[in-house]
């Protein structure tokens, strides 16, 4: 009787022990991801930061300008494009700290151009793309000269494919690790009832008869596991946006979400293969390596 209680004791201990670390694992992969979402949208933003200006020549039409402007917005590469007269440029206060006087005091006339001010989306990564973009701008009709800061913008999308390939290769290790992880603590809690298995294997059970209880059982504890996993991961964010709300708005909350389902729907198939694989394995080996395993 003791016995039995005690076997009982360690089945339901290793079940309990499973499911919370398939929870933890779950939780950790959840933030990492988050963090890294947030990590890829700064990268995002900071290669769209990138302008481009497209001076325009003297006494050009309204027509022609419009003319400029959709030949531009057509471009794929275009994100958002600003039309600036000369005049504005003028009044702009950190234009006129260069100069100690008024410049049309010093020149007699205002020398700047009308532009367009055009910021790039995250194709510019593409430094083909960009070259021929450049290339077409100079080419348009009314365009007197297209200035680009080449130099630190190839430096800028080096920096930010670095990052990138970092988070990839640390995202994929940790990933690979957990997985490793969480398939010896479910082997470790299916190899507890590897002599249940043997019993019922000597009794005539079919392979199906046996594992539908375990793989029932993986369900719910994936479920649960998945649950606690996203009940701690949406603290921990509420926690953090208190604090740095700036990472809820790069992750935004549609990628909260995506997560916290991901993490109950990965619960429950991760939960279900390891466990199809334990079972497996014990249900295909025999009794005398069982006892002896």
């Amino acid at each position: 009787m003791k016995d039995d209680k005690r076997l009982k004791r360690k089945v339901r201990n290793s079940y309990f022990v499973s499911t919370i670390s398939i929870a933890l694992v779950l939780f950790l992969l959840g933030s990492v991801g988050y963090l890294m979402a947030a990590a890829m949208n700064v990268a995002g933003t900071l290669q769209e930061s990138i302008s481009v200006t497209v001076e325009l020549k003297n006494d050009l039409t309204e027509k022609q300008r419009e003319h400029i402007a959709k030949k531009l917005s057509d471009e794929a590469i275009v994100r958002t494009i600003a039309f600036q007269t000369k005049d504005e440029k003028l009044q702009n206060e950190e234009f006129r700290k260069i100069f100690d006087s008024e410049i049309e005091e010093t020149l007699g006339e205002n020398p700047l151009m009308d532009s367009f001010e055009v910021t790039l989306s995250q194709l510019s990564s593409d430094k083909l793309a960009l070259d021929a973009f450049i290339s077409f701008a100079k080419n348009l009709d009314g365009v007197s000269h297209v200035s680009f800061p080449r130099q630190m913008a190839e430096q800028l999308h080096a920096t930010v494919n670095k990052i990138r390939l970092i988070l990839f290769l640390f995202g994929g290790s940790l990933l690979i690790i957990s997985l490793i992880l969480l398939n010896n603590t479910v082997r470790l809690a299916i190899f507890s009832k590897r002599y249940l298995i043997n019993t019922m294997k000597l009794v005539g059970a079919t392979k199906w008869f046996i594992m539908r209880p375990f793989l029932v059982s993986s369900i719910w504890q994936g479920l649960g596991a998945g649950i606690c996993a996203s009940v701690l991961f949406a603290l921990a964010v509420f926690g953090l946006n208190e604090s740095v709300p700036e990472l809820l708005t790069f992750a935004s909350t549609t990628k909260v979400a995506v997560i916290l389902g991901t993490m109950i729907g990965g619960g429950i198939l991760i939960s279900m293969l390891f466990t199809y694989i334990a079972v497996s394995k014990f249900v295909n080996m025999t009794s005398n390596k069982i006892y002896l395993y």
